[in-house]
């Protein structure tokens, strides 16, 4: 989706401006910053995972160049819960100014600070828990208990003067919880009677009709297919899913396994998960990696990282026969998550490497061994029906999510002029239950490379595509710096071009007669000189080989 910028305008005294930075046509990068009077609140701050046409990045951010010079009107972060797509891009907020104050639950602020101790920050934190309520500079807070697939999650009311935005971060209604914590109607309701002037609701599942299954009947289905394997069982989940750990832990007690973590995020989680009591497990039912390697098959459980298919995550190294633990006939590897649209080939791809090695792959396509975090489109009519909100802006979704989420609230009577779909950037400002846009900024992808935050362009990422896929091809020319006469070459070198070198003889006189002919002209610049034999070898190699790879001339003067 494609909005033409446009400079907002100036913000009115009494108004709410509200402008999603990310998480608008994709799943992650969630964080939306609120301003009134002069101050910045700011509800959640998350990473996006690459996808396979971004080769070699680690993590991609939000654009923070609406606050980069404004850090010190920001008066907290809230985030709303401790997966990656909220939480992960906080270090590198806190890099820009560390004492900006987290507000969160207890186990979302435990997840934060454990990475902040990574990258060597010392947060200021606020915990809060449902129903409590906070001032927070001119944004007076309320906190909701939702249900989500991970513990302590919640909503935020926001009230300014300018009205008051709901906030529901990632949440679904499930009722009958693992933990016996529901998403708090009453409290919707409550908030309802008072007026919502915005609502800001998660779209991930709004396209899917009815409601989402419950958690409890992943339970059963777990302790089938574990009683049912012959030897070891590796279990992929992500790493912040204490609710499936917990499933996993329970269907491996029950029919005499032990389990060790494998992943460095999933031992550091779900230790912080079991310190604080969100994670229970029996005793002598955990166990170390190195030691679990001495038990018989048939006794132990794996829970690990990369149900994404991500590169560098356990499973897919067990997939390249690149981990210690090496897949073998008769092993059992369960998937227990949902796919986050982009990363299907990749996962299919760990699938299909598994199956080969020998392992009975259970996944959701073919066993009921994951349900989603987020509401269905019967779960979030419910929502309209009880809130009615005044204005509505579709959140957390790609551009399809977003467009079925304001469908649902047009259906229960939201005005259609009265649901924003929005982008990442679009200024919304609010006053006297009025939101409308007001402008469009034009924000961008920050990829984190290795060491390197922001460095890396687009324009870097087609280059490395094309090394990828057409390869690479040198041209070094040594010339007279009086005459232009080649003293020299050319010489041609290539890299991931599947014909030998020997097939470059056929241009290389065409090179020499496009210098010759540059030189006879008068031009003696050697960059001027090396787009000759660019261009030549360029088209040459489109016509004669049918590839586009990237050329490097190099024109030296002697």
């Amino acid at each position: 989706m494609s909005i033409p910028l446009v400079e907002p305008t100036a913000l009115e005294d009494g108004t709410l401006r509200v402008i999603p930075i990310g998480g608008l046509g994709e799943i992650g990068r969630n964080m939306t910053m609120f301003e009134y009077d002069g101050k910045i609140l700011i509800v959640d701050c998350g990473v996006l995972f690459p996808e396979e046409h971004q080769p070699g990045v680690d993590l991609i951010l939000p654009d923070f160049e609406p606050i980069r010079d404004r850090l010190d009107d920001i008066v907290g972060v809230v985030l709303t819960h401790g997966h990656e797509d909220h939480i992960g891009a906080v270090p590198y907020l806190l890099r820009l100014k560390s004492d900006i104050p987290l507000i969160g639950s207890g186990l979302t602020l435990a997840l934060v600070e454990a990475k902040l101790k990574e990258h060597r920050i010392k947060a200021f934190t606020l915990t809060v828990k449902e129903g409590q309520q906070e001032r927070v500079g001119p944004f007076d807070l309320e906190f909701v208990a939702v249900n989500h697939s991970i513990p302590d999650a919640l909503a935020v009311a926001i009230r300014t003067p300018a009205g008051m935005v709901l906030a529901t971060g990632d949440f679904k209604m499930d009722q009958l919880p693992l933990d016996g914590r529901i998403t708090d109607l009453r409290a919707f309701a409550r908030l309802g009677e008072e007026g919502v002037d915005l609502f800001l609701v998660d779209s991930t599942n709004a396209d899917v009709p009815g409601f989402t299954p419950t958690e409890r009947s992943i339970g059963p289905v777990l302790d089938q297919v574990i009683a049912k394997a012959p030897r070891r069982v590796i279990v992929a989940s992500f790493s912040s899913h204490v609710h499936r750990v917990q499933q996993v832990i329970d269907a491996a007690h029950a029919n005499g396994r032990r389990v060790a973590f494998l992943g460095r995020s999933m031992v550091r989680n779900m230790t912080i998960a079991e310190q604080l009591g969100y994670l229970k497990v029996p005793d002598g039912v955990l166990i170390d990696f190195k030691k679990a390697r001495d038990l018989p098959d048939e006794q132990i459980v794996y829970m690990s990282t990369g149900s994404q298919g991500e590169p560098m995550a356990v499973l897919s190294r067990m997939a390249n026969m690149d981990h210690a633990i090496e897949i073998s006939e008769g092993d059992t590897v369960i998937l227990a998550s949902s796919l986050i649209p982009g990363n299907e080939n990749a996962v299919y791809r760990v699938i299909d490497g598994l199956t080969k090695l020998g392992a009975n792959v259970v996944h959701k396509a073919n066993a009921k061994v994951h349900v989603s975090g987020h509401a269905a489109a019967g779960e979030l009519i419910y929502c309209y029906n009880i809130l009615k909100p005044k204005n509505v802006l579709p959140v957390h979704g790609e551009y399809r999510h977003l467009i079925a989420n304001a469908k649902l609230a047009q259906d229960t009577g939201v005005p259609e002029e009265n649901t924003i779909i929005a982008s990442n950037g679009t200024v919304i400002d609010l006053k006297d239950g009025v939101a409308k846009v007001t402008g469009q900024l034009d924000l961008g992808f920050v990829y984190v490379d290795g060491s390197t935050v922001g460095e890396i362009t687009d324009a870097d990422l087609k280059d490395r595509r094309i090394l990828g896929e057409e390869g690479f091809i040198s041209v070094i020319v040594v010339v007279d710096a009086g005459t232009g006469r080649i003293i020299s070459g050319p010489e041609i070198h290539a890299r991931g071009v599947a014909e030998d070198d020997s097939v470059f003889d056929d241009v290389t006189p065409k090179i020499i007669a496009a210098l010759k002919e540059a030189s006879g002209n008068g031009v003696r610049d050697t960059h001027a000189l090396s787009q000759v034999v660019r261009r030549t070898i360029g088209r040459w190699v489109n016509q004669r080989l049918r590839r586009r790879p990237m050329i490097v001339p190099l024109v030296i003067e002697a």
